[in-house]
């Protein structure tokens, strides 16, 4: 083979190991941010917050609160600094959510 007949095939295989370092870094990446969030099975293992615990989390600024209502719910009245993020998106929108936050749900 000529040299210069081997610079297409040099280049090829230079892309082609381009493309695959970089899927591979993609996807270490993606697996790097995803972060599992346990989900409790059953009611009792929700923890359950008091109005006075809530409202000293509250003044404090000790705790994230999120508001799983709809919109039109959250804009009659909220807990102002709350997320709205409703409950049908909950699951979609967990990465917003700081998992090692003290994050209370409400919906009233």
């Amino acid at each position: 083979m000529h040299r210069k007949n081997m610079l297409p095939w040099l280049l090829i295989g230079g892309a082609v190991l381009l493309m695959i370092a970089a899927s591979a870094y993609v996807e270490l990446r993606q697996r790097q941010a995803a972060k599992v969030t346990p989900t409790p099975a059953a009611v009792s293992q929700v923890q359950r917050v008091t109005l006075e615990q809530a409202k000293r989390a509250y003044d404090s600024g000790q705790a994230i609160f999120v508001d799983v209502r709809d919109g039109s719910s959250y804009s009659a009245a909220y807990i102002p600094g709350a997320l709205l993020i409703p409950i049908s998106e909950l699951t979609n929108r967990l990465g917003e959510l700081d998992p090692n936050e003290w994050i209370i749900t409400y919906c009233t």
